[in-house]
């Protein structure tokens, strides 16, 4: 809520300084001035990236901790002391690492809106133009031109609004569905193939790099899945109508702008569910433990994966949409709603890819 109401302030004082008789000397102040609000944004670039990767540090540091084993080395706690010059209490590190740990989702989370924001600020400036262009092309700019469709009156616009909307949830799961098709993957085949039993302390370099392999092929396939089901899916909607294509643009910056922050915020406080179960109740291995555990696993493509791919999901579609409606409203309107229909129809395909295709196969689980 109250960072919807900041980025909404902002771009309302941007609007408020446009009317100051900017009009006179310049096309469409307004525009303008959310450029500007977007080229702010963008500003602070430096401080968002230095306070989104606390996260993954403070995240590393407690696996590189875990794995490195260092209090079972002989006299360590010896040697740092006479090395470093402080005692070492490996009792209380793991608890110290998880607070930190903790701290740092909760930086990513304050992090993330900033970058969504520039996204849906720079995607009005966009979808500003588009409409600056179609006016350009129709010839009115008046009550009469372009500006009297986009309305919610208007069917087509409220369709496009709609689908939008359908677009962004669809991504939202679709994303999820890779992060968790990857993970069961890699654990089936931890299952069948790392066996610790016969008194090894840790899994063999070859091994390891199987899981990672693992993990890289499904990314990539969900990627390769997603963004094909995007692209065709920005060549289909600009094609069917412009009023129905800026109504998805809209809708796109909307609810992937709100759909972002909660995933991203979600996420983090599963995350520090779990922390908090571990290291201030000490209800590690409960069933409220376990809960958490699920929250987590839940909460960790929430707020690493859908929330941060939603920033050049709203970008890609705004930018290539400039391009693709550029490129709609010189066709045949007969030969558009063709191409409309085919591109839909491969978007559709790999929309189903992106859940079905994603799928562990009975017979390979």
């Amino acid at each position: 809520y109250w960072l919807g109401l900041a980025i909404i302030s902002l771009m309302a004082g941007g609007y408020a300084v446009s009317t100051l008789g900017l009009g006179d000397i310049m096309v469409a102040p307004a525009i303008f001035a959310f450029g500007l609000i977007a080229f702010g944004f963008l500003g602070m670039g430096p401080v968002t990236i230095a306070v989104d990767s606390y996260g993954p540090v403070t995240d590393n540091a407690q696996s590189v901790y875990e794995l490195s084993t260092i209090e079972t080395i002989p006299n360590i706690k010896q040697d740092i002391k006479k090395e470093f010059g402080f005692d070492a209490d490996f009792e209380n590190a793991k608890v110290y690492l998880e607070e930190n740990d903790g701290a740092g989702n909760t930086f990513k989370a304050t992090a993330k809106p900033v970058l969504i924001g520039t996204a849906v600020v720079g995607a009005t400036t966009l979808i500003f133009s588009i409409i600056q262009l179609l006016s350009a092309k129709y010839g009115t700019t008046g009550p009469a031109g372009i500006y009297e469709g986009l309305s919610i009156m208007n069917p087509l616009f409220l369709l496009g609004l709609i689908t939008g909307g359908a677009v962004i949830y669809w991504f939202s799961g679709a994303s999820c569905q890779a992060v968790t098709t990857g993970a069961y993957r890699a654990v089936e085949f931890i299952k069948r193939n790392i066996k610790l039993e016969g008194g090894g302390e840790k899994a063999s370099v070859e091994d390891s790099k199987k899981v990672v392999a693992i993990c890289t092929q499904y990314a990539q396939k969900g990627m390769f899945n997603i963004f094909l089901a995007v692209f065709f899916s920005t060549l289909a909607f600009a094609c069917v109508n412009h009023y129905y294509f800026i109504g998805y643009l809209i809708s796109i910056a909307i609810f992937g702008l709100y759909q972002a922050i909660f995933m991203a915020n979600a996420g983090a406080a599963w995350d520090n569910a779990k922390k908090l179960v571990e290291t201030e109740l000490n209800m590690k291995g409960t069933d409220l433990h376990a809960a958490c555990v699920v929250g987590d696993t839940v909460g960790d493509p929430y707020k690493d994966t859908s929330s941060v791919a939603m920033n050049p999901i709203i970008k890609f579609t705004t930018l290539f949409g400039l391009l693709a409606v550029e490129l709609a409203i010189t066709l045949d309107p007969t030969l558009s709603h063709i191409l409309a229909a085919v591109f839909f129809l491969v978007s559709t395909f790999f929309v189903y890819r992106s859940f079905y295709g994603m799928r562990i196969k009975t017979n390979e689980a």
